[in-house]
């Protein structure tokens, strides 16, 4: 049959133009995407740490099964103490999915309004913050604040803060990201400023609330507000490419978990049960039902899977903000889902 030879030179342009992108595409991560899967989660992770992972911790939590647990590479990279599936784990952002439970109780018992303004519950920030009068809570749990990200600061990095409020201060005194409520804009800043309203709402730390109405009730054991309430030793290292220095002890005002107590709240955040009556709608309203984080020398990744009624916990402790790292951290998860559904599908 002739060929059409308006749809043989598009085909021809395609083709050309795929094998173009690709040369832009950085190979490692082409490579670690089409490998062919291994039979197993422990194979996959341990074919992860070739690439420069100095350790990952895995947790597969399937309804109706025995929780599995995974591990590879080292604990404490400097005395050669191998990963530990157990260990305590800095969880960044994931702490924001604990910070809007608590914000979502308090709004429920009417202690908190979502739409109450950032200038009403922080008079002493209403000329430090761009838009304090119209932001309301419901904005800052939904990242729709335009507050900025301190993190975004251009000294946060290079001159690091060295607690608390330095964090903060590097939040305030600038322009809006945007106008309230019309963008979407992920902020570290609103949320401390969340933990904070927490706080004195309540006359105590948010943490202690935290521990109260979520943790005991699940029987969260091995979850911390801090790194100062945990045994060193009992954490993971974290390490930053190109740094020999650990990075366990750096302040962080997150928090401390292992993944199997991560993976315990990811299910009852998803099933429901971390709620009482009333309040999961109002947590629907405001925020998501799954996370990742990212710290120097820490990257977590936590979602439930509903079409498997599983939860994958995954843990990396190197970190790279310039490479590729996350990338290949996000690759590796897609690979171990991939490894527990065919596995479900075949049982």
């Amino acid at each position: 049959m002739k060929k059409n030879p308006i749809k043989e030179t598009l085909r021809i342009i395609f083709i050309l133009a795929s094998i173009g992108s690709l040369y832009f595409v950085p190979w490692i991560l082409v490579k670690a995407w089409i490998l062919p899967l291994p039979d197993s989660v422990q194979e996959q992770v341990n074919e992860a740490i070739t690439y420069d992972f100095d350790g990952m911790l895995v947790y597969v939590y399937q309804a109706g099964k025995d929780p599995e647990y995974y591990a590879a590479g080292w604990h404490d990279r400097k005395n050669k103490i191998p990963a530990d599936p157990h260990a305590l784990f800095k969880i960044a952002s994931i702490t924001k999915l604990y910070v809007a439970v608590a914000a979502a109780k308090l709004v429920h018992d009417k202690r908190l309004s979502l739409d109450k303004t950032v200038a009403e519950y922080f008079p002493e920030l209403a000329n430090r913050i761009e838009y304090a009068d119209q932001i309301t809570l419901r904005m800052m749990l939904q990242h729709r604040s335009g507050i900025p990200n301190f993190v975004d600061h251009p000294e946060y990095w290079s001159k690091p803060p060295k607690n608390k409020e330095e964090t903060l201060a590097y939040g305030l005194d600038l322009p809006a990201t945007f106008k309230p409520n019309e963008s979407y804009g992920y902020s570290n800043t609103a949320y401390m400023l969340i933990s904070d309203l927490i706080d004195k709402v309540l006359g105590y730390s948010h943490q202690q609330y935290i521990k109260e109405k979520i943790l005991i009730p699940l029987g969260l054991k091995n979850t911390f507000g801090s790194i100062h309430e945990v045994n060193i030793d009992d954490v993971m290292s974290g390490y930053y490419v190109g740094y020999d220095e650990d990075q366990k002890t750096d302040f962080s005002g997150l928090m401390i978990a292992t993944a199997e107590d991560v993976g315990i709240f990811i299910r009852a955040l998803n099933d429901g049960s971390v709620f009482k009556e009333g309040e999961q709608e109002i947590y629907s309203s405001v925020y998501v039902y799954k996370h990742t984080g990212l710290l120097v020398g820490y990257q977590s990744i936590a979602e439930y899977h509903k079409d498997m009624d599983t939860v994958v916990i995954q843990f990396n402790n190197t970190a790279n903000f310039d490479g590729y790292n996350w990338n290949l951290a996000e690759i590796m998860y897609g690979r171990i889902v991939k490894i527990v559904r065919k596995r479900a599908d075949e049982d």
